[in-house]
């Protein structure tokens, strides 16, 4: 049988470059100086933004910020668009149940300016806007020390927030049911090339002076395998994400984490 050859897309990852060479929190909400909110209790009849709505960071944070601090979704008023660039768009169209308010900005707005002058009052996001680097007086972090409070996050739920997936065209599956797990075998062996390198202290393999001080400390927090790849130890992170995206309107039912994957991914084998 002739081999397959496979197209593949992803960002430069260290945990993925392997593939190509052949060797996903609370940081991420930020208020306006002007907003009045200290704490996530003030969020009710606030202006929130956020690149789209239907992203995967603003459903982590909006859940969090519901299962831990009593946060309503419905409470807020949402806008999206881009966030350093005008004319982002939500990239599906989105079917909302009414209680939930998402108005697009205008077409020559940013969110980055638009929290540093106060037009909304805070920003739920990926990435840092560059406002919150050039006006520091007018954008702060709601959680100031966001690493003591992620780690009190993750020693209470276990969860580390999942941000992407990893997708096959459905033709190139349905012809060849055994690209699944052998893609994630890749992805696997990839990870573990970076684990290994991570380890290594006589010659750092990135620009991080405390590397192995933090290497040391991830393991300590959340055991050898920080970044677990694979169903089974990430069924609750899925399970929650889901239930995450039905209550904020964004799926009619909720979905079973099992629905989602080539069910040749949901069970790992050994000899």
């Amino acid at each position: 049988m002739s081999r397959l050859k496979l197209t593949l897309a992803c960002w430069n990852y260290d945990r993925t470059r392997a593939l190509a060479d052949g060797d996903v929190r609370h940081a991420s909400i930020f208020v306006s100086a002007k907003s009045g909110i200290g704490a996530p209790a003030d969020f009710a009849g606030k202006r929130v933004g956020g690149p789209e709505y239907q992203l995967t960071a603003p459903v982590w944070i909006r859940g969090i910020l519901q299962d831990e601090y009593g946060f309503d979704p419905a409470s807020v008023d949402y806008f999206t668009g881009g966030e350093e660039e005008p004319g982002r768009d939500e990239k599906i169209a989105l079917d909302l149940p009414a209680r939930f308010r998402v108005r697009a900005i205008g077409s020559g707005q940013t969110l980055s300016r638009m929290i540093a002058e106060g037009k909304i009052d805070a920003l739920f996001t990926a990435r840092a806007p560059s406002s919150f680097f050039e006006r520091p007086d007018a954008v702060r972090r709601l959680f100031p020390d966001y690493v003591a409070v992620e780690k009190a996050y993750f020693r209470k739920t276990r969860i580390f927030p999942i941000m992407h997936v990893v997708v096959i065209r459905r033709d190139v599956y349905d012809a060849n049911r055994w690209v699944a797990p052998s893609l994630f075998k890749a992805f696997v062996r990839a990870q573990r090339v970076t684990y290994g390198d991570l380890a290594v202290s006589a010659a750092l393999k990135t620009m991080l002076p405390w590397q192995i001080a933090h290497v040391e400390e991830a393991r300590h927090e959340m055991g050898p395998d920080w970044w677990s790849y694979g169903f089974a130890p990430n069924r609750h992170v899925l399970d929650t994400f889901l239930r995450y995206h039905h209550e904020q309107g964004l799926s009619a039912r909720r979905l079973r984490p099992e629905e989602l994957f080539a069910p040749e991914t949901l069970e790992s084998f050994k000899i």
